[in-house]
């Protein structure tokens, strides 16, 4: 009899024993939540598992989550190259290398007789990781550089695809993909209550939980359903703080934030006819704040709650740490069914369907590039 969904996902975790977690750049709180619940979970089993976000950069407001603090970057080493020298009748006196020309020579003395190519043949160890998981991850090209660079490694390693989006390509080994589902921290909690319920310690309890109030705008989307509530009360159960969630993601702010949020408000512009709301921000607003680039997907989430009847968000920014020229980045996020990467399809997007990021490197002006890009996307929609 074949296995259903969640005996397979048991099955992958029981049977390997070096996961990677991993998830777009362009990551949100449920994503963040969803990951460093999985990943102190499978330390709880003994596993080694590891979360490596390239290009992704962590909001402030979700340092407090336990594990958050060891999301990486990269890889640091996903293969060894090994050379098997057959010393068995030679033994070895002396051993040592160098490098000339980017070109690596290893340099053996034998204790007595001599070597010969014979006696050497290559290999490669295998690969750091035996099971990849995503987290709303629509496809892997999502991935960046990470699946750009790795392309092998992803091949050959099962996947386990978990998200909630319909976007999603369906392209794991094992897709957990619930539509129904409001944030995909709702849905890993349905699959770990399942399988690992004695395992939900109150630190695993929280992840879940941030990601969840995080992901539905602390319950204020429309679209929650009593089972949605059901599960956040059961993690209260099991040692989630809500309060402490409330406080760090929507409570602690800094200063800073205000101001960078201050600068925004005073920029936003709507236009009811297609439901767009969007705001700049000068390399100036972010001097005056002491605000970090990091801190404007919070920015975004509070221009969704200040504009609910907006169908897309658009936030533009002028590179803060750029001094010499322009370098104006973009973050759109649209609500289902309106797709954001085919609307900004000619500034070559990255991400997934209802949130996206794009970089604009010609030398125009942040004002420039407000005026194009509102016009595209009014002209974009117009035509839909």
């Amino acid at each position: 009899m074949a296995l259903n969904t969640q005996e397979q996902f048991k099955q992958l975790v029981t049977e390997k024993d070096r996961i990677l977690i991993t998830f777009r750049p362009e990551a949100n709180g449920d994503t963040i939540g969803s990951a460093t619940a999985l990943a102190r979970l499978f330390e709880r089993l003994g596993k080694r598992a590891d979360i490596v976000a390239p290009d992704f950069k962590m909001p402030s407001n979700f340092r407090f989550l336990v594990g958050v603090d060891k999301i990486k970057n990269k890889i640091d080493h996903l293969q060894k190259f090994i050379l098997h020298i057959d010393v068995a009748n030679t033994g070895i006196k002396e051993l040592s290398y160098d490098v000339q020309d980017k070109k690596l020579r290893v340099f053996i003395t034998p204790e007595h007789g001599t070597l010969s190519k014979d006696n050497i043949r290559t290999a490669q160890s295998d690969f750091t990781y035996d099971l990849i998981i995503t987290i709303n991850t629509p496809d892997l090209i999502s991935l960046g550089d990470l699946y750009a660079n790795n392309t092998d490694f992803f091949f050959k390693t099962p996947i386990v695809n978990i998200d909630n989006s319909a976007a999603n390509e369906q392209y794991g080994q094992l897709n957990i993909v619930e539509t129904i589902k409001s944030t995909t921290a709702e849905l890993l909690f349905g699959l770990l209550r399942e399988l690992y319920k004695e395992e939900l310690v109150p630190e695993i309890a929280n992840a879940l939980l941030t990601g969840m109030i995080a992901g539905t705008n602390s319950f204020r989307d429309g679209q929650i359903r009593p089972a949605t509530l059901a599960a956040a009360s059961e993690l209260v159960h099991l040692g989630a703080d809500r309060g402490a969630i409330i406080k760090h993601l929507y409570q602690t702010k800094s200063i800073a934030t205000f101001r960078l949020w201050g600068a925004a408000l005073s920029h936003l512009q709507y236009d009811d006819n297609i439901g767009l709301a969007w705001s700049t921000i000068t390399r100036e607003d972010f001097a005056r704040s002491g605000a970090r680039e990091n801190e404007l997907h919070s920015i975004v989430d509070e221009l969704i709650t200040t504009a609910p009847a907006a169908k897309f968000i658009l936030l533009l920014h002028e590179h803060p740490e750029i001094k010499d020229g322009v370098l104006i980045h973009g973050l759109l996020r649209t609500r289902e069914p309106f797709d954001a990467l085919s609307l900004l399809a000619l500034y070559q997007p990255k991400g997934h369907k209802t949130n996206a990021s794009f970089v604009v490197s010609d030398g125009r002006t942040l004002r420039a590039v407000e005026e194009s890009v509102i016009a595209h996307l009014k002209q974009q929609l117009k035509s839909n």
